[in-house]
């Protein structure tokens, strides 16, 4: 891939079905509007299925782990080899994404995206390294367009992979030491919000460490303050992990996937995705509202109104994950509840 134009762009849902949709939810045996936001999941992932039976199909979490150049601004309260640690602990099944995509039967997939220390197990993951982390963007661009272009066509890649199983509800989750300064930038770009607006304490930065990343990332967006598209922002100051990301979403809007939107990093990569195709948010169901600074400030800019309020900050995709019970109970609801006219019961008074 590399151009513009080669990028994959997913379809605006068609509403030809919603009033029949609407017809079989509100005569089910409950109050129109009694089952709330579950009505509303239900509305969603049939129109992204085109059907009045939707279902919930062998889904996934993918995790894309990358570094990033700008960790060695001290940024970040953990070195950077905890990357790699941390993809040996999902391999191992020891992760709190592990955990949780077992407890809700999710098929968990790890990809290195472009780790930069040897990962200490060399099998059960998809290398897609597009290199030993991105560039340092406090002094030139995290990467180039071309490979921004290429890291979108990976992650696209993958979730052709996982359509081509049967998966049609999917989650993004990441892994990736000073991910959130690279987030905190696309966001301050992307949403034209002032750097202090966005920025957080990621991994537990004390007062003094998050004035110093403030400060770091202030200076890193003036730096770079020509103004480009959403390709070239991303290239300026994302990830590799958040490239992938990006193409990730436009893949699984493309094949009707219904994507469960994890916090902050996830929703930076979506952030992008919806720039270059505003069509890809009909197919987001936003999990949850991180407890990171930005996160909240982002799902606004989205009018979003996240599933979940835990207070997560963690990422991996474990909200993501945490949301998928919400989505079955959805196409339970639609698919097992009888109707008024099937169970013998009167409807309410004409």
């Amino acid at each position: 891939m590399s151009t513009f134009n080669d990028i994959p762009m997913p379809r605006a849902l068609e509403h030809a079905l919603e009033a029949e949709l609407r017809r079989v939810i509100d005569t089910k045996t409950k109050p129109p509007g009694s089952l709330g936001r579950l009505e509303a999941l239900a509305l969603q992932m049939g129109l992204i299925q085109r059907t009045t039976k939707p279902r919930i199909e062998r889904p996934a979490m993918i995790v894309f782990a990358g570094d990033h150049g700008i960790a060695k601004e001290g940024v970040s309260s953990y070195p950077q080899e905890v990357t790699a640690q941390m993809v040996a602990n999902f391999l191992a099944g020891g992760a709190a994404i592990n955990a949780l995509s077992r407890s809700v039967g999710m098929t968990l997939e790890v990809v290195d995206a472009g780790v930069a220390t040897p990962i200490p197990i060399d099998q059960g993951y998809e290398r897609l390294s597009l290199g030993l982390g991105t560039r340092n963007f406090a002094t030139e661009s995290a990467m180039s367009r071309e490979t921004a272009l290429e890291a979108i066509a990976r992650g696209a890649a993958r979730v052709r992979h996982h359509a081509s199983l049967g998966t049609n509800v999917i989650g993004f989750g990441e892994m990736g030491i000073a991910n959130t300064s690279a987030a905190a930038c696309l966001m301050s770009r992307l949403c034209g919000l002032p750097v202090d607006e966005c920025v957080g304490r990621g991994t537990g930065l004390d007062d003094r460490g998050l004035a110093h990343k403030r400060d770091v990332l202030s200076k890193a967006l003036a730096l770079h303050a020509h103004e480009g598209d959403a390709i070239d922002t991303l290239a300026t100051f994302g990830g590799f992990e958040i490239a992938m990301m990006t193409g990730a979403y436009l893949a699984a809007a493309c094949e009707g996937m219904t994507i469960l939107v994890d916090g902050f990093i996830a929703t930076s990569a979506l952030l992008v995705a919806s720039k270059i195709a505003p069509e890809v948010l009909g197919y987001c169901v936003f999990a949850h509202a991180s407890n990171e600074t930005g996160h909240r400030r982002m799902l606004a800019h989205f009018d979003a109104a996240p599933l979940l309020q835990l207070d997560l900050r963690l990422g991996e995709g474990t909200g993501a994950a945490l949301a998928l019970p919400i989505l079955r109970a959805a196409v339970a609801f639609v698919n097992e509840m009888a109707s008024f006219e099937s169970a013998g019961v009167s409807n309410k008074a004409d």
